[in-house]
């Protein structure tokens, strides 16, 4: 018996436990989820179309980290009172799931909620100091005190998830700015019908690659432009002292190539041609 699996004994758990989907993570990339009694009925409640405010009995990390060679192919599983440390082997790096109770962390769980269920990002300093960290945890489990090895977990999954949370919220208004720059500047050129990604990135400073990750949420760069073209246009034509003015020149202002390519794209977001649309607003 590889002494890896001698430790299920001593600590009370089963050596072939392994994390679940341990291909849900991808390297570089962290994962925070709830589990417990309380995450259960918080689904159960989700689907019936209510909602509980109780946080969750535990946070689970999961994280790829690379691990011993000399792990059992099924993975093992290490428990220490309110801190579980289950890992699963792989082709180059492992699956890691550290399981923390909600109400050891100094850092409410309300917080944690911009890393739930969603993969974040976690720089490389971060990655290798909790790879190794695990790595030598798992070699000298055996000999270790259990409270201060659950004292150490525990800091483990508060340096993380803390790390994370700050790189994410950082990252998260860096890209709230750029995209409110971004879009603003396409509001200023919108009648311009060459208006494009590349312009837009030179203006901000930006590659091109990083403005598409700026709306990687919705339709793209080419999407938003047309959002807003479109409500641009809907605006000109609810405007009773623009009543008079053509359809053309309308697309025009708006930055379309041609009076077709408006009525095109206005009837495919609004339902209606622009023509139409103008004399139900206007009532005429």
């Amino acid at each position: 018996m590889s002494r890896f699996a001698a430790l299920s004994p001593v600590l009370g758990h089963s050596p072939a436990a392994a994390p679940a989907e341990p291909e849900e993570v991808a390297a570089g990339y962290l994962v925070v989820r709830s589990s417990g009694a309380t995450a259960a009925r918080q689904a159960l409640d989700a689907a019936r179309g209510g909602k509980t405010r109780a946080d969750p009995d535990r946070v689970q990390l999961l994280m790829r980290a690379t691990l011993p060679r000399h792990l059992p192919p099924a993975g093992t599983t290490i428990g220490f009172g309110d801190c579980e440390l289950r890992v699963h082997p792989g082709d180059r790096q492992g699956m890691v799931l550290l399981t923390v109770a909600t109400h050891k962390l100094s850092v409410d769980f309300g917080e944690l909620r911009p890393l739930l269920f969603r993969q974040v990002p976690v720089e490389r300093g971060l990655q290798s100091l909790f790879a190794t960290s695990v790595a030598h945890l798992l070699a000298v489990a055996e000999t270790l005190d259990p409270h201060g090895a659950k004292a150490y977990l525990l800091g483990l999954a508060e340096l993380v998830l803390r790390t994370a949370l700050r790189t994410e919220l950082d990252r998260a208004d860096a890209l709230a700015t750029r995209r409110r720059a971004a879009t603003e500047y396409i509001r200023e050129h919108l009648s311009d019908p060459t208006l494009t990604a590349e312009r837009i990135a030179e203006a901000l400073f930006i590659s091109r690659r990083r403005l598409y990750q700026l709306f990687d949420d919705g339709d793209g760069v080419s999407g938003r432009i047309r959002t807003l073209r479109v409500e641009r246009a809907k605006e000109l034509l609810a405007d009773p002292a623009l009543g008079v003015r053509g359809i053309g020149e309308i697309s025009r202002q708006c930055g379309f190539a041609n009076a077709a390519h408006f009525s095109r794209t206005f009837r495919k977001a609004v339902g209606q041609t622009p023509r139409d649309y103008r004399d139900e607003v206007l009532g005429t």
